[in-house]
């Protein structure tokens, strides 16, 4: 069994984070593991209070995994602060994992701040170039960038920059289009635009944290980047169609609505 390893923080309802990561995984046939880097009090309203883990305890989290279950792939998403990335900067560069998806989530769908901001630099010096494939929506390959990104063309020039930047695969997620849900990814120099159909769905909490997971799967599994990116597409359009609607605001996917195996197909 492939195994895919989440760094990230824990969401208490269940939508997003961790619990998002592994629900995902295993819903593709795959073993899941956790290294947690906060915990959230948080629910379809909102994050109301964020507490870091201390980062001796990740670094105790990393060594257990990575000594006797090692990952075939490695989502990073939420990491709150500078020496937290120094834990997952030395674990990354002495284990060499054969796959890094980043998901950037620098603020919560609610804005609530994940990220310390003065560990922005760092974050984006030091640990962006341990990454192989990334996954920014648009505000936050904004704030990478320093730029604002709207038009199809300006999502090209912003993807191949972030390429050229951090020296991976991008997948530029269109979902603050109001008009399309067309995603980019941009793979060896080239554009491929990903089309999607807008699903009228009011309950999309955990959906980054959901395709990052997606796409590490497929990465794990032995599919190809571009193959791994359509498959995250579909089971991530797969899981807002089922139309659960759970909790008083912006509720989670159903991430089990196909549990038949044919994720990865």
């Amino acid at each position: 069994m492939k195994v895919v390893l989440t760094i990230a923080g824990s969401d208490c309802s269940g939508g997003a984070g961790i619990q998002a990561d592994l629900k995902t995984i295993a819903a593709h046939g795959l073993y899941g593991e956790s290294a947690i880097t906060a915990l959230t009090a948080q629910n379809t309203m909102g994050v109301s209070e964020v507490v870091p883990v201390s980062p001796d305890f990740l670094e105790q989290q990393l060594e257990c995994i990575f000594t006797d279950i090692v990952p075939d792939a490695v989502k990073i998403g939420m990491v709150t602060g500078t020496r937290q990335m120094e834990v997952i900067k030395k674990c990354l560069l002495r284990y060499r994992p054969g796959h890094v998806v980043m998901d950037t989530v620098m603020v919560s769908t609610s804005g609530k701040p994940l990220m310390e901001p003065e560990a922005l630099s760092y974050y984006q010096e030091e640990l962006l170039p341990l990454a192989d494939f990334f996954t920014p929506n648009l505000p936050e390959a904004g704030i990478l960038l320093k730029r604002t990104i709207k038009t199809k063309e300006e999502r090209v020039a912003a993807a191949r920059d972030f390429a050229l930047q951090y020296k991976g695969i991008v997948y530029l997620k269109g979902g603050h289009d109001e008009f399309s849900a067309d995603d980019l990814l941009f793979l060896k120099g080239e554009p491929i635009w990903i089309l999607g159909e807008r699903i009228e769905n009011g309950n999309t909490h955990g959906t980054g944290c959901t395709l990052s997971s997606a796409i590490a799967c497929g990465l794990a599994a032995g599919l190809g980047p571009l193959e791994s990116a359509r498959s995250a597409k579909a089971y991530l359009a797969g899981a807002l169609l089922d139309g659960m609607n759970l909790g008083k605001g912006n509720g989670p996917l159903n991430h089990m609505y196909r549990m038949d195996g044919t994720n990865l197909a």
